[in-house]
Order: C-alpha cells, then sequence, then structure tokens
C-alpha cells in the first residue's frame, strides 16, 4: 500500500500546513480547564470508567489529575477521555486538551488525532482538520481509512464535494482500498450537492472496482432522484436493486410512496404498499404521516388519480 506525503497532501488541502495552535478557542477552553481544576469537587466514580462521565466538568478535572502523573498515563488512557468527551459533543475542549497534551509532551497516536480531526469537522473548520492529516504524516503515524472517511464527510459538510472526490481518488491513488463506510459518504455528498448525474457515475465507478453498492448506497441515489421529481429513474434504480438480489428497507419505499404521493401516483403507491406487506416491510411512523397528509389533503378521498 502507498504512502502519502506532503506534496501529494497539497493536492487536496486547502491552508495545509497552517499551526493548529492559531486555533482561536484554545487559550479560551484552556482557562476554563484551569479554572475547573482549581475546584475542590472530587471525581465521584472510577476514573477507568471513562463511559461514565456524565458531566464535562468531571472529565475535565479528572483530565488535569492525569496531566500532574508522574509517569503520566499512555496514550490510549488519554484517548479514552477524549473519546467520552466526543460523545458529550464538546468538541472545542477535546481540541484544547490535545494541544494540552502536546505542550507536556505526550505524544498522539492515530486514534487520538483521528479524534482531533473528527473534532474539527465537527467544529466547521475542516482546514484544521486537513492540518492535522498533513501533521500525521509528519510524525510518520499512518492515516486510515477512518482518517479519511473523517476528512472526507467534514468536506461534504461544508459543501466542498470536489474537494471530498479529490482526497477519495487521491487515497485509491496511494493504495488505499476505501470500504462502504467512505464510499458512501461521498455518494451522500454528491446526492446533497445535487450532482445525481454524478452521483450516478460513482455508483457504476463502486461497481467496476469491484464494489458492489449495498442497500444505503443505492437508498442514497433513490432519495436523490426523489427529491428532483425524476421518478421514472428512481424505480429504475429500484428493480435494479431488487434484481440484484438486494431487499429495499422501509426508508427506500419511504422515499418512493412520498415522491409518488406528491405526484398523484395512486396506483404506484398502492403497488409499493402491497409489495412491502408481501415481503414483510413493515411501515414506520414516517410512512404512516406521507399516508395520512396525503389523505387528509385530498379531503379524505383518498389520493389523486
Amino acid at each position: 500500500m502507498g504512502k502519502f506525503n506532503s506534496s501529494s497532501v497539497l493536492r487536496f488541502i486547502a491552508n495545509g500546513g497552517r499551526n493548529l495552535s492559531n486555533f482561536h478557542s484554545f487559550n479560551t477552553i484552556s482557562t476554563h480547564t484551569q479554572a475547573l481544576s482549581n475546584n475542590p469537587m472530587p471525581v465521584k466514580r472510577n476514573p477507568k470508567l471513562y463511559d461514565s462521565f456524565d458531566n464535562v466538568a468531571d472529565a475535565l478535572i479528572f483530565f488535569n489529575k492525569m496531566i500532574e502523573q508522574y509517569p503520566k498515563p499512555s496514550i490510549v488512557e488519554f484517548t479514552k477521555l477524549l473519546a467520552a468527551i466526543v460523545r458529550m459533543k464538546h468538541y472545542a475542549v477535546v481540541v484544547s486538551m490535545c494541544r494540552q497534551m502536546e505542550l507536556f509532551g505526550i505524544s498522539h497516536d492515530a486514534f487520538s488525532l483521528n479524534i482531533l480531526i473528527n473534532c474539527f469537522c465537527q467544529l466547521g473548520r475542516i482546514d484544521f482538520g486537513s492540518s492535522v492529516l498533513g501533521k500525521m504524516l509528519k510524525l510518520g503515524v499512518e492515516p486510515g481509512i477512518v482518517t479519511f472517511s473523517t476528512l472526507m464527510n467534514g468536506f461534504c459538510k461544508q459543501s466542498k464535494f470536489s474537494q471530498a472526490v479529490s482526497l477519495f481518488d487521491e487515497m485509491v491513488e496511494k493504495g488505499y482500498k476505501p470500504d462502504l463506510i467512505v464510499y458512501n459518504t461521498v455518494l451522500n455528498g454528491l446526492c446533497k450537492s445535487g450532482s445525481t448525474d454524478t452521483a450516478v457515475r460513482f455508483l457504476r465507478m463502486m461497481e467496476e472496482r469491484g464494489f458492489e453498492p449495498n442497500v444505503v448506497a443505492y437508498g442514497t441515489v433513490i432519495d436523490c432522484f426523489c427529491k428532483k421529481g425524476l421518478l421514472k429513474e428512481a424505480l429504475d434504480l429500484f428493480s435494479e436493486l431488487k434484481v440484484k438480489g438486494n431487499r429495499p428497507n422501509i426508508v427506500i419505499y419511504s422515499c418512493l410512496i412520498h415522491a409518488m404521493c406528491n405526484w398523484g401516483q395512486r396506483k404506484e403507491v398502492m403497488r409499493l404498499l402491497n409489495e412491502m406487506r408481501e415481503n414483510n416491510v413493515p411501515l414506520d411512523i414516517f410512512t404512516y404521516s406521507i399516508l395520512i397528509d396525503m389523505y387528509c389533503m385530498n379531503g379524505g378521498n383518498g389520493f389523486r388519480s
């Protein structure tokens, strides 16, 4: 498997190489951490049960205790704490903690750096997230599928779809084999951008590379077609999904039923409902809501003919 280098990173990282210490929240969160560390309130739980933290104050107090220990805990222990704070969605706090860990000479590993990338992406700072990838390369830490998937998802959330696709191409070029999560991340981004044609081509590219699209991948494109009113294309892809032996889920059926209701396709709606019953696919609350809305809109007389 090929490895990334600094020159290749420049192909898809905007403003790469920026010093992470410039991130504006470091000082403010550090001050908050210091204030909490002076709080005499004890940690009332087993410190190793990181999942038991239910508030960031206790987690930060425990972090300060870890920093002050000698010898200091391993990066594995710090990573468990970082992950617990991420689950509480305190992303800026994690960024500040990572910076402090560096200042105290605690070396990051792939897991902690992936957490840092995710936090920057969640904060809408994909530029800093990309810089962490550059940092990984300089440290000799090999990025993995999680790294790329997180960054591509970050690019897609900011509607930077071309950069997400460029990163995908770069990853494949370097010998990394994308998994379904990576493919579906890019596919979802293309659909959200309204690039239906490109999304279909990407779906075909998956097949050409020997990676069979799953129900989630098909459902993403079908939903895109439905939202654009391209009902024939949506049904064609729906048929293809079934021909390949895949069982459509309630999400796909609901997308199609919603679109058919909007366009008054009563017979098609009934056909889909009958098909769901035959395949033992139960309706969920979303599907019921669609049917009730359309029934009410037609004065209780069913669907438009």
